[in-house]
């Protein structure tokens, strides 16, 4: 395995380009290929059975390009795929779980963490599960938030919208009431209703981003196993879709951050 290889990125949908945005801040001259599972999206409302199955087809389609790491860029994945990937992945792998549950872990001081997510990452109990091994004595209070992946994925995510603000009350009142200081935003949509959920949550509670903290954990895993590049050259990403690529570059945009200058292909995702 070579060290000029790229490092391959899947998620469900779209939401992980909030992790490729935070891969292109914290290792700029590495090779990104990104694969959104477009045309099956969304993976939190699917049986346990149909997800693993669709994160080993997603995977296999990136080890076509011969990566060096895979990142499972998904909560879902990463709570109901997470060990089966790490055992059959020829190369690195890291789910957002793990960072994220340590970086929460870390961050609280009351021991009173909430973490919210799709249906199945919160039915998993993956971040809980991870968090009360890490600090037996912490207390985690899970909710599910699956309207915030339609808000995003339809633009609704400024902090001063009405409707954004409306569905952030009726989720995270309960956690707000529990005395939360720490919440894991446990889907890699939710970073972009950040604004919105810090003014409802207040400047008291810590907001852990999974993106972040899972390519920062890469970033480590690379650089023990001499894997990270030594081009100085920094590297623009490649994008993969599963359905009709119209509108994706609307709404990357949305989600990196910047504009689309780079071309996004269609695959089919079947074959693998």
């Amino acid at each position: 395995m070579s060290s000029q290889n790229a490092i391959g990125v899947f998620d469900s949908g779209l939401g992980g380009l909030t992790a490729v945005k935070e891969f292109s801040r914290v290792l700029p001259n590495e090779k990104i290929i990104y694969f959104g599972d477009t045309g099956r999206v969304p993976y939190g409302t699917r049986s346990r059975d149909t997800i693993k199955k669709y994160s080993l087809q997603d995977a296999a389609f990136l080890l076509s390009h011969n990566v060096k790491m895979i990142v499972a860029a998904c909560g879902t994945v990463s709570s109901v795929s997470g060990d089966l990937l790490e055992e059959r992945l020829p190369v690195p792998y890291t789910g957002v779980v793990n960072p994220t549950a340590f970086a929460a872990a870390n961050a609280t001081k009351n021991g009173r963490i909430g973490v919210i997510g799709t249906a199945a990452t919160v039915g998993s109990h993956s971040y809980k599960n991870r968090i009360k091994k890490l600090s037996p004595n912490a207390e985690v209070f899970e909710q599910a938030c699956p309207l915030f992946v339609s808000l995003v994925e339809n633009g609704i995510v400024r902090r001063d919208d009405q409707i954004a603000r409306l569905v952030v009350i009726r989720y995270l009142s309960e956690l707000k009431e529990k005395g939360v200081d720490t919440l894991i935003l446990g889907c890699t949509h939710f970073p972009l209703l950040r604004e919105a959920i810090g003014d409802f949550m207040g400047d008291g509670v810590t907001l852990i981003d999974s993106g972040s903290e899972t390519a920062a954990y890469a970033a480590k895993v690379l650089g023990e196993q001499d894997l990270l590049t030594d081009d100085p050259v920094p590297k623009a990403p490649s994008f993969f879709v599963s359905d009709t690529p119209d509108g994706f570059e609307q709404v990357a945009g949305l989600f990196l951050g910047r504009g689309m200058e780079h071309s996004v292909t269609q695959i089919d995702i079947e074959q693998y």
